[in-house]
């Protein structure tokens, strides 16, 4: 059971499989404290319904703009080219089943005859790249321009040396601009792309200058749109009315994350790590001179290199003094964004090269440095930067098949604020692959929710917590998209599944209380037998062998999602007999004769019984293994709902 309190310390126990009921509360605004219920108040539910009208009245402004968004008449791109196929076989890795869904959803996307809004979320070197370039590729197979926007000069200058690669022997030019970008070239390539000769462009927000005209814009893709400032952003908005748009992001802010999540934007996820990746090893501790000294000997021992993220452009000079006296026969060079752009070039150039086995540098490595050979972090004064700062910067390592290392590190006689206490924590949690989305998700637990919606949202969250507000707006959105659709809510439309079985997860395989919610919550997720595997899959890896309590709790929830699917009052067991009694108006639609033939073909010895015109199927549970037997109620359910499906198939 899960033990919830109330205002005057009363209990309620709540069985495990009832935690699709619960919800995490997380404010409106970071620090904002919410008041408990007594049991049997109804403030609680006048409350919650004044939040549903608001929902209501909220799904529906937001659901018109996304109707007049798909009102505005866009280009429908070309089905896929011979070139195109031939473009994507040349791709040197194989793709992963999550690059492929996001390939195929963004061109399904680009061949609609409306504007294009989709967010890409994949972490650090899982292929977003290779994803946008394809999107890229099928834009300009129909002759259209290409602009893909990156924060930074040097994930710019990454990008366009990707592509000139990738989109070699395909006749296609590409310019780039930003400050690294001469002036007099810079003339010649807006010109170039006033002509439509070049077909890709690659820069940073001068992209977005008033002195740009282009020939035919088809595809703007925005790379870590969170790092533009609000200037940038306004100009953006004059593209997304315009033209198809692709949002790629790691840890996209919660504000664009969650209108994808209530579905007024749509998003594709890339959670499948590449072949031969380890996690990244994480730290977090004091800062530490003789630990310092000792991961980057180490580091230098297998030939590798090391980044020190020093945020500090005063005193960047001394810090790097500082290590090269730690450690004087490694070289260790400086890099910042106030450098001139020669000197920054040329500073980065070397590190690429192996020139500089240590690089002392401000945040702006955060973005596109992708070098496979530097495998260490370490970040000073790590509680000063922010949850998706750290887990960007963590992406710079770990890009090779070698085990990488970060060390976030904090001064000793520095209090941590519970946020950033927060925030270190949550970066050393999550290693594991594929967390960017969690992340992200986390940060918004830990800023506030009130900005992420709108600041009149702010005290309608505040009253319900976050969580359950998200979810009441998506059955408010859900009910605008289909009308004609009846929206069941939970509390009407739950079944009892009582078995004599023990269904919990020991101490002993999952110690930390939160973190057995969490998988509470992962096993709520199971709908059929697929789901069931892939959970199986996601605790084995992470907690190691099943114990049979969790194998009993698969089924549990199992029944309990495609009885509530299914129309099945209540599954229990009495003594040595389990009973599966569905709803009256399920019966009334079987074939009452076929379903007793299926159970006899099927040899399921199952007692079948009309109760007030409901029926009822009782088995056996006697000198049966538990999972046998359980596998089997899935079975008989199964197949009454297949009986379902084909009388609906013969009228």
């Amino acid at each position: 059971f899960i033990v919830l309190s109330y205002q005057t310390d009363e209990k309620i126990y709540l069985p495990v499989e009832k935690i699709d009921t619960l919800y995490k509360y997380v404010a409106g605004k970071d620090g904002f404290k919410p008041k408990l219920s007594k049991i049997g108040d109804k403030t609680w539910k006048k409350r919650t319904e004044k939040v549903k009208e608001h929902v209501d009245a909220f799904a529906q402004e937001l659901f018109t703009l996304y109707m007049e968004r798909e009102k505005i008449p866009g280009y429908p791109f070309a089905k896929d080219t011979k070139r195109q196929e031939a473009f994507e076989e040349k791709f040197p890795y194989a793709e992963t089943d999550d690059q492929i869904l996001a390939i195929n959803e963004i061109k399904s996307d680009m061949e609609k005859p409306y504007i294009m809004e989709r967010i890409l979320c994949g972490d650090v070197g899982f292929g977003k790249t290779e994803v946008a370039f394809r999107a890229a590729f099928k834009a300009m197979e129909s002759g259209k321009q290409v602009v893909l926007l990156a924060p930074t000069t040097i994930l710019a200058k990454q990008h366009y040396e990707n592509a000139l690669k990738r989109f070699a022997g395909f006749d296609y030019n590409i310019g780039m601009l930003s400050r690294l970008v001469t002036k007099k070239e810079q003339e010649h390539i807006l010109f170039e792309v006033e002509l439509g000769e070049i077909q890709l462009l690659i820069g940073t927000h001068r992209v977005l200058s008033n002195d740009i005209v282009y020939n035919d814009l088809g595809l703007v893709m925005i790379d870590e749109e969170h790092r533009f400032g609000v200037a940038a952003k306004e100009k953006l908005k004059r593209f997304k009315t315009e033209v198809d748009v692709l949002l790629i992001s790691a840890t996209p802010i919660p504000r664009t994350l969650q209108m994808a999540v209530t579905g007024i934007r749509e998003m594709s996820l890339l959670q499948t790590p590449p072949h031969n990746r380890y996690p990244v090893q994480t730290y977090v501790l004091e800062q530490n001179e003789h630990l310092v000294r000792d991961a980057i000997e180490r580091e230098l021992a297998r030939k590798g290199q090391t980044y020190y993220l020093y945020n500090k452009v005063q005193t960047i000079e001394t810090m790097t003094s500082k290590i090269q006296k730690l450690l004087p026969h490694a070289s260790v060079g400086f890099a910042h964004g106030q450098m001139p752009k020669k000197q920054l070039e040329d500073i980065i150039g070397a590190f690429v090269d192996k020139k500089i086995d240590v690089l002392v540098s401000t945040t702006i490595i955060e973005n596109g440095m992708d070098i496979p050979n530097a495998n260490t972090l370490i970040v000073h004064d790590a509680d000063m930067l922010g949850l998706a700062q750290l887990y960007q910067l963590r992406g710079r390592v770990g890009r090779s098949e070698k085990i990488a290392y970060s060390y976030f590190m904090y001064r000793p006689s520095q209090l941590l604020t519970e946020e950033a206490t927060k925030r270190l924590q949550t970066v050393q949690s999550f290693t594991e692959f594929g967390s960017g989305y969690h992340i992200a998700m986390r940060d918004l637990a830990i800023r506030g929710a009130g900005d992420v919606l709108g600041r009149t949202q702010s005290g309608f969250i505040n009253d319900v917590g976050f969580d359950l507000y998200v979810d009441m707006l998506q059955g408010a959105i859900a009910q605008q998209k289909e009308p004609t659709q009846t929206i069941v809510t939970q509390e009407n439309n739950d079944i009892e599944v009582s078995l004599t079985i023990s269904t919990y997860i020991p101490s002993h395989y999952i110690s930390d209380e939160s973190v057995k919610i969490e998988v509470y919550q992962l096993l709520d997720t199971i709908k059929d037998m697929q789901t069931v595997a892939n959970v199986r899959v996601i605790l084995t890896n992470r907690f190691g062998k099943i114990p049979e309590e969790i194998e009993n709790l698969f089924y549990v929830f199992l029944l309990k999602a495609i009885g509530r699917k299914m129309g099945v009052n209540f599954i229990r067991q009495l003594r040595n007999k389990v009973t599966i009694h569905f709803t009256k108006q399920l019966t009334e639609s079987l074939n009452k004769i076929g379903v007793q033939q299926s159970l006899r073909t099927k040899k399921l010895n199952v007692e079948t019984k009309y109760t007030i015109g409901a029926l009822q199927l009782s088995i056996t549970t006697m000198r049966k293994d538990t999972i046998e037997w359980l596998y089997e109620i899935y079975q008989v359910i199964e197949l009454v709902n297949s009986n379902i499906n084909q009388g609906r198939h013969n009228n």
